[in-house]
């Protein structure tokens, strides 16, 4: 026998809902009676702030009335239109979940309420095997205004799965099935691995009471979301420069941050503060990031955890493991910012004023995976806020330090050696940084020793002995 992975449509494969596109495009074809489908309004109102309910469901039995002498024909091209529109509307991580599905050789059912005339091209398109909607009967040109067996939703759309599942010989207890509405409970009961998506308050509710995955298609994998929002859109009010007394920022080239889509922001480490500062930056640009960083981060209990409710990045240096790596990626495939440090640790002793920045290749990596554009940020300051050799930052708030942060353009890479654009990306972020670090010129022994960790005692053998990774 097979498996299938069987999606909902509205608010699970797409972020919202499909009825407003197919209206649009009904009205534009011109069809009688598209511009007055009963309750429509009401139906997408109610369906935005709540989800499904049983009188949204009955004014969704109405439509098929309004359709009533529509010829098939017509109806076929407003769903060919359609289509394009609805491919916007699928979230990135929907796509990499669908991929990953035919990887392992699942067939692909688009499972939905909605008229199987409007969705089956979007679905054709996105390399569905089975659509499973409700029908309309036509005459052979014209729609009749009735239905053409059952109105697929509650326990009708599990049934329809579970006949499908006999016919094309599907395992439905090795199967997956995706859903946002608690009005899906049968179908998800239906299947060995359901997951709720998206879900409405009373879906969140079972899910948790049957330990059923709970999932956000448009952010990566455990990222929590609220009302709709995940954690860094709520607190982006309060992730303001002018909240952060004991720093002055300027900030520079922010616009050179796309507004959507993949980004790999790469930035130079010289401090602890790094990462406010670029948190910071990331707040200007309007944008969530998912931060790769150490796993001493992530073993502090609190800031641990907050730190993967947020979307971030454990690294485990020490391992050799490619799991960071492979995570960034599917963050980058599914539309998303991924923020890192190439140096991966904030350089030590004459290192740290060295011109030139030496640093790991995971970045090119990931630009070599996905060919996402490199954005560099140059940081300057940040280690007269928190020094390296300070176990907390400076609190003086009446003459606080400046710190820069300075976002160039999309580095120019060739993707054909890691070394070399692993080289091109410090490049442009030096070039970002002011003269006096382009410079070659001698330290002294009090800048070098703010160079260190603390407890540091100047014996470079003391030092040499100290355990790796304890800083961050």
């Amino acid at each position: 026998m097979t498996t299938a992975a069987v999606f909902d449509l509205d608010r699970t494969l797409l972020l919202g809902s499909s009825a407003p596109i197919l209206q649009r495009h009904l009205v534009a074809a011109g069809l009688s009676g598209a511009r007055s489908i009963p309750g429509q309004n009401a139906y997408e109102k109610s369906y935005e702030l709540f989800g499904e309910n049983p009188l949204m469901m009955q004014l969704a039995r109405l439509f098929v009335r309004a359709a009533k002498g529509w010829p098939v024909a017509d109806v076929a091209k407003v769903a060919e239109a359609a289509a394009d529109e609805l491919l916007d509307e699928v979230p990135g991580f929907a796509r990499v979940l669908l991929d990953e599905h035919k990887v392992s050789g699942r067939l692909l059912v688009l499972a939905t309420t909605s008229p199987a005339a409007f969705v089956t091209p979007f679905a054709r398109r996105l390399g569905f095997d089975h659509v499973v909607a409700t029908r309309w009967a036509d005459d052979g040109t014209h729609y009749t205004g009735e239905l053409d067996g059952e109105f697929l939703w509650n326990r009708a759309k599990r049934d329809a799965v579970v006949r499908l599942a006999a016919t094309e010989n599907i395992s439905l207890p090795r199967s997956y099935a995706y859903s946002d509405s608690t009005f899906d409970v049968p179908l998800l009961k239906a299947v060995g691995k359901p997951v709720a998506v998206n879900p409405d308050p009373q879906l969140t509710a079972i899910a948790r009471l049957n330990g059923w995955p709970i999932r956000h298609l448009d952010v990566s994998p455990g990222v929590v979301k609220v009302a709709g929002r995940e954690l860094q859109e709520w607190i982006r009010p309060f992730n303001r420069p002018e909240l952060v007394p004991n720093a002055r920022f300027d900030f520079s080239g922010v616009d050179n941050i796309p507004r959507k889509g993949a980004a790999i922001l790469v930035f130079n480490h010289r401090s602890y503060f790094d990462s406010t500062a670029v948190t910071l930056l990331t707040g200007q640009a309007e944008r969530a990031a998912r931060f790769l960083g150490k796993k001493e981060v992530f073993d502090v209990p609190i800031i641990g955890r907050l730190g993967a409710l947020f979307g971030g990045i454990r690294v485990d240096r020490g391992t050799g493991s490619t799991e960071p790596l492979d995570k960034a990626i599917e963050a980058l495939e599914g539309g998303e910012m991924v923020a890192m440090a190439p140096q991966g640790t904030i350089p030590r002793g004459p290192a740290f004023f060295e011109p030139v920045l030496k640093a790991r290749w995971g970045a090119a990596r990931l630009a070599h995976a996905t060919r996402a554009p490199v954005i560099p940020v140059g940081l300057w300051g940040t280690e007269k806020v928190w020094p390296r050799s300070a176990r907390l930052p400076n609190l003086d708030v009446s003459d606080p330090p400046t710190v820069t942060v300075t976002v160039g353009a999309p580095v120019k890479l060739f993707y054909r050696s890691l070394q070399n654009d692993t080289e091109r990306i410090m490049s442009a972020i030096v070039d970002l940084l002011p003269s006096e670090a382009r410079e070659h010129r001698t330290p002294t022994e009090e800048e070098l020793v703010r160079t260190y960790p603390p407890g540091y005692t100047g014996d470079p053998a003391a030092e040499a002995d100290r355990r790796p990774g304890s800083d961050t």
